[in-house]
């Protein structure tokens, strides 16, 4: 029993009224029609794995959706890591990835750490944690309620976390799980009966903020106030319309553009949107109401950027935006 979990499921306690969007809500979405999207989009990010990075640096490459490779240095991270064609229990029906991942699986550094903020299959995939696995065997960190499934695939390196806590990975490094507004299930019987979160990865130098799916709400202030600011947060800015069912557990950007002020964080990058469409809005929208939030609040548009799939981004001593392949021109999102 807790502030989030009543004995038998875990819940919002930043939500008066508990809302998980259930099959119901989608079908309605679908009746209702969704922005069409392109069929195949090609990847212009050129990845850069190698970097001799300093004890200052940070290198962010990213994947695609919300997989993201952190390396710092001696320690590669990924987060939420999808290589799947679909985002689904099934391999011939759901949302289709409509551009492949921004490295080839294959073609990966040894992966230290994998985080995964929550079970929806758009962040848990288990046929690419199970080729992970085969490939580096690293550490997998998941929600309280998702060891069991993770075990199950055969990995052994398992740990849960709840809200708040903490582990050690190196002596210079330490991830913290935070609170996220959101929901979990992967099947009819099983919503919210684990845990869902965010990700705060600091070492003495550095620190990056992942913040998994979330609805916009007062937990990034109180991350803040507990951790500090990051240097970079990565935040969803895309699956959020209809903003009808979709607001409690999805930020527009315009949210995203919030959530980053309160989180007082340097730098973010934009994340969940451009690789599966599993919203109504158009596939160019989350990029074009990012720019206009960060003009309505008054903020520099390189204050929080979108990458490339494919694109690494280093931040590195006394260079805060230190960009080492080709940027995503600001006016692409017009075109």
């Amino acid at each position: 029993m807790s502030d989030h979990f009543d004995g038998k499921k875990f819940f919002n306690p930043t939500l008066a009224e508990q809302f998980s969007p259930g099959f119901s809500d989608v079908f309605e979405m679908m009746k209702e029609g969704r922005a069409k999207w392109p069929q195949a989009v090609e990847n212009r990010g050129i990845p850069r794995l190698d970097e001799n990075l300093g004890p200052d640096a940070v290198a962010l490459t990213f994947v695609n959706h919300a997989t993201f490779l952190v390396q710092l240095p001696g320690l590669n991270i990924l987060t939420d890591p999808v290589w799947s064609m679909r985002a689904s229990p099934i391999s011939w029906i759901g949302p289709k990835r409509v551009r492949a991942p921004g490295i080839k699986l294959e073609d990966l550094p040894k992966i230290d750490v994998v985080v995964i903020s929550h079970n929806h299959y758009d962040h848990l995939d288990i046929k690419t944690l199970k080729k992970l696995n085969e490939l580096f065997s690293p550490r997998v960190i998941v929600p309280v309620g998702d060891k069991g499934l993770i075990e199950s695939i055969g990995i052994k390196n398992v740990q849960e976390l709840d809200w708040w806590e903490s582990v050690e990975i190196k002596d210079d490094i330490q991830i913290t799980f935070a609170p996220t507004q959101h929901s979990s299930a992967r099947g009819l019987f099983d919503r919210d009966r684990s845990l869902w979160g965010s990700y705060f990865v600091q070492n003495t130098k550095r620190s990056v903020y992942f913040g998994g799916d979330a609805g916009y709400s007062t937990h990034y202030a109180e991350i803040k106030n507990r951790l500090g600011s990051p240097d970079i947060a990565l935040l969803g800015i895309g699956s959020y319309a209809p903003r009808g069912f979709m607001r409690p557990v999805h930020m527009d950007p315009a949210e995203a553009v919030i959530a980053h002020k309160d989180l007082g964080a340097k730098s973010s990058i934009g994340m969940h949107f451009g690789t599966f469409q599993l919203s109504a809005e158009a596939f160019e929208e989350p990029e074009v109401k990012l720019q206009e939030a960060l003009k309505d609040q008054g903020l520099p548009h390189d204050t929080f950027i979108t990458l490339h799939e494919g694109e690494t981004k280093i931040y590195g001593a006394g260079q805060n935006n230190e960009t080492i392949s080709e940027s995503r021109p600001l006016s692409s999102v017009y075109q």
